[in-house]
């Protein structure tokens, strides 16, 4: 009896120590958001405090990359699914608003813009996709195997199979300098992502692999903010070994 409970002990003394190593850390919690199965899905309008979304609790994009910045917008998003879509939605109480980019595949990223970049599976060396919307819901939209490999542009054919929504009008130039709250909602059809990368439709306990963004290169104050941690010298958003975890929800 002694030699079968030492081992058992022993594990769950390890067990125990590797949660206690994540807790302090902090990562561990930042990395994982509870993807919700929506029976109704949201009607795409770039509105925040509606239903489903109003039950759902957001993710915090509150991790930064590079110096500190001295304008950090607080940034929040919200995912659910259902059979056929997945569903995103951002809120962004921000400052120093810009977006001069109206065509799809510009460097959005450059104007006021937040970004969701995801493996359609648990696996990140399978390949994943960028997709960042500036906030008047122009996106630049990839699929790469591996940072800068095998990059394939979203098809200027499939982009309209997304439903697309912006708060903001699609220019915003001059640069807004007051305080400035803006959403973008969209729904991404599976059928769409299957014709780039080959996966099934998530069902409860699937797991993804993303991370969520703002930034805004070309604004009076530019900003490199991220969701789940990442430990890199300078910003850059193409590192997968540092996606969180979507865990997808009965």
């Amino acid at each position: 009896m002694k030699s079968a409970i030492v081992p058992i002990i022993t594990f769950l003394i390890f067990i125990a120590a590797c949660r206690q190593v994540a807790d302090k850390s902090g990562k561990a919690e930042k990395a994982f958001y509870p993807v919700a199965r929506l029976e109704h899905a949201p009607d795409i309008n770039a509105v925040w405090n509606k239903l489903p979304w109003n039950r759902i609790k957001p993710i915090q994009i509150d991790q930064f990359m590079g110096d500190r910045p001295t304008h950090f917008p607080f940034t929040q998003a919200k995912l659910g699914y259902d059979d056929e879509a997945i569903y995103v939605i951002f809120r962004v109480e921000d400052q120093y608003v810009k977006a001069v980019h109206t065509d799809h595949q510009d460097p959005v990223y450059q104007d006021s813009c937040v970004e969701f970049f995801f493996t359609p599976e648990s696996d990140i060396d399978a390949g994943y996709f960028n997709l960042e919307m500036n906030c008047g819901g122009t996106m630049l939209f990839h699929h790469q195997m591996k940072p800068g490999t095998d990059k394939v542009n979203i098809n200027s054919d499939d982009i309209p199979m997304m439903t697309v929504a912006h708060s903001l009008p699609e220019v915003v130039d001059p640069e807004i300098e007051d305080k400035t709250t803006w959403m973008v909602e969209y729904r991404i059809p599976f059928s769409m992502l299957k014709k780039y990368h080959d996966f099934s439709a998530p069902e409860t306990g699937a797991i993804w692999r993303a991370n969520f963004y703002k930034c805004a290169d070309k604004t009076s104050h530019p900003h490199w903010l991220t969701w789940a941690p990442v430990d890199f010298p300078r910003p850059n958003f193409h590192l997968p070994k540092y996606f969180g975890i979507l865990e997808f929800q009965e």
